[in-house]
């Protein structure tokens, strides 16, 4: 039995083949307008959607498949009675609607775009046919990469027909929500937002074993660095926590490749390692990946047991050594997940555990990182009732910048230090102080309630790993309301301390400094401040 496709679509790459395909499967195909005309130009019997609502295009084009006709051989149900009416009324049952939608978002990202624009941009009648082919039961197609599935669905016999069906639906109904979500942000100004993802993968459960199930969804952007977009090669399958920890980390490897790149025009061999959420290593070096991986486990030996680690340089079989025994007195140091561009199959080997609790994830972009690397997406973050929206943090600190006021003048290697310091507690949560040393962390006193105690809490944490804070580098992600953080922070031995200003107290903190030879460099809170993850 012949039957009936309906495509209408604006990208028409492939769109011949796929035509060619439905042919030869005996589909006899309606297209509108410059599909009709691509597929006429390639031999494809094909009608033009005019024929059935008894006219041509009208309103420029701008009405061409808003019709009873179209949408009655849509949303008919196979029952005698409306199969008999279609029949009565010359309208064909359409079996089949492949529409991808005119490229609204790309037009509203468009700097040159005007709300004319914008609004000839804005699909009706492609959502309008999509929404009734999922309401109607039909094979309804919005992403061409569907279409090569669909094919061989029907050729194979259309097994399981309508959970096929339901999955391609709920498919079109989330692609027409978005689309119409990008519309309504657009012209209100924002007043209006949201978030609409796809459930990309599963998580055993939430934060804790009660709160199942618990999944990771994606947005569908474009940025290669989206979670979604690392392949998960070996391990078993990451957690909720440690997703949270990916996440993390990227925010941080990222904030400190842009701050090297924007000083340097160099990114050079970056680690970071996290635990429950917040850095507990973290370290660079130009020359020598092996070298970063040790500095980076040094930061706290306590906590990178059973931490994560990210980097953006290939793991290979004496990374993995070093990861496993570097400073390690006994037995093996357990990792739950690593995320590198790339990663040997020895490594991996190595890197196994029991039950398969580490967890391996691969992405090629963690090897490009620059300046341009940074998340610029908005951060939501859900509150009873509704939702929190922000810019995300994409401050990174230009040492040239006009606006850093200087007490006295650090050193190259300790201005160095200063911008990791600045990359890691800006990725911390708040309030923090960080403590660096030689380019790798040693102590982050994140989460506390006053600089103060944050100021101690980073020392106590440098020094219970043996690690010497005289001649180090402070960042403080926010001003110091009195001299006592400085202070713990000097009596400790730190000779350069970066944080922002705007305390009443500001020329209290600087005179402070300036009479113990503390180096200090201040930018305005307004301009840099670094609470993160509040």
């Amino acid at each position: 039995m012949n039957r009936t496709a309906l495509l209408s679509v604006f990208e028409k790459r492939g769109i011949v083949e796929f035509a060619q395909q439905l042919v030869t499967l005996r589909f006899r195909i309606f297209a509108s307008g410059g599909t009709a005309n691509k597929l006429a130009e390639a031999g494809i019997p094909v009608s033009d959607v005019a024929s059935l609502v008894g006219g041509d295009a009208i309103l420029g084009h701008r009405v061409v498949t808003l019709s009873r006709e179209v949408h009655a051989g849509l949303l008919a149900r196979d029952t005698r009675e409306d199969r008999e009416e279609l029949d009565r009324l010359g309208i064909p049952w359409i079996d089949l609607v492949c529409v991808d939608l005119y490229p609204l978002r790309v037009e509203i990202e468009n700097p040159n775009s005007t709300r004319e624009s914008v609004i000839e941009k804005t699909d009706i009648g492609g959502p309008t046919l999509l929404r009734s082919a999922a309401k109607g039961g039909r094979i309804v197609i919005c992403d061409p990469d569907d279409r090569g599935r669909v094919i061989e669905w029907l050729k194979e016999g259309e097994p399981d027909r309508e959970t096929f069906l339901h999955k391609l639906a709920a498919k079109t109904e989330m692609v027409v929500a978005r689309y119409c979500l990008d519309s309504a942000r657009y012209h209100s100004d924002g007043d209006y937002d949201g978030l609409i993802g796809k459930q990309v993968a599963t998580c055993l459960y939430g934060e804790n074993a009660h709160q199942a199930p618990a999944a990771l969804f994606s947005t569908d952007t474009e940025d290669p660095l989206s979670l979604d977009r690392f392949e998960h090669v070996a391990g078993t399958v990451p957690s909720y926590n440690n997703r949270c920890d990916q996440d993390r980390l990227l925010q941080a490897i990222t904030h400190i490749a842009a701050t090297l790149d924007v000083n340097y025009e160099q990114v050079p061999f970056i680690a970071v390692g996290a635990k429950h959420g917040n850095l507990c290593g973290g370290a660079i070096a130009n020359d020598d990946p092996i070298k970063v991986l040790r500095k980076m486990i040094c930061g706290s030996l306590i906590a990178i047991h059973g931490g994560l680690v990210m980097t953006n340089f290939g793991i290979d079989e004496e990374g993995a050594e070093t990861l496993l025994t570097y400073q390690q007195t006994k037995g093996r140091r357990l990792l739950d997940g690593i995320f590198a561009p790339v990663f040997t199959e020895g490594a991996v080997k190595m890197l196994e555990r029991k039950r398969d609790k580490c967890r391996f994830l691969v992405n090629p972009e963690l090897g490009r990182l620059g300046h341009e690397s940074l998340d610029q997406a908005s951060r939501f973050r859900q509150v009873r009732g509704g939702f929190l929206r922000q810019p995300n943090y994409t401050f990174v600190l230009d040492l040239t910048d006009p606006r850093i006021e200087k007490v006295g003048k650090a050193t190259s290697e300790q201005e160095k230090d200063l911008l990791l310091a600045l990359a890691i507690g800006s990725r911390s949560n708040s309030n923090t102080i960080t403590i660096v040393h030689d380019t790798m962390l040693i102590g982050n006193g994140v989460g506390q309630q006053d600089r103060v105690g944050a100021a101690r809490l980073a020392i106590d944490r440098a020094r219970s790993e043996n690690h010497e804070t005289d001649g180090a580098v402070a960042y403080s992600d926010s001003f110091f309301p009195f001299t006592d953080g400085p202070k713990v922070l000097i009596d400790a031995g730190i000779k350069v301390i970066f944080a922002s200003s705007g305390s009443v107290r500001d020329e209290e903190v600087k005179t402070f400094c300036r009479e113990h030879d503390v180096v200090l460099y201040l930018i305005p809170d307004k301009v840099g401040r670094g609470f993160f993850g509040h």
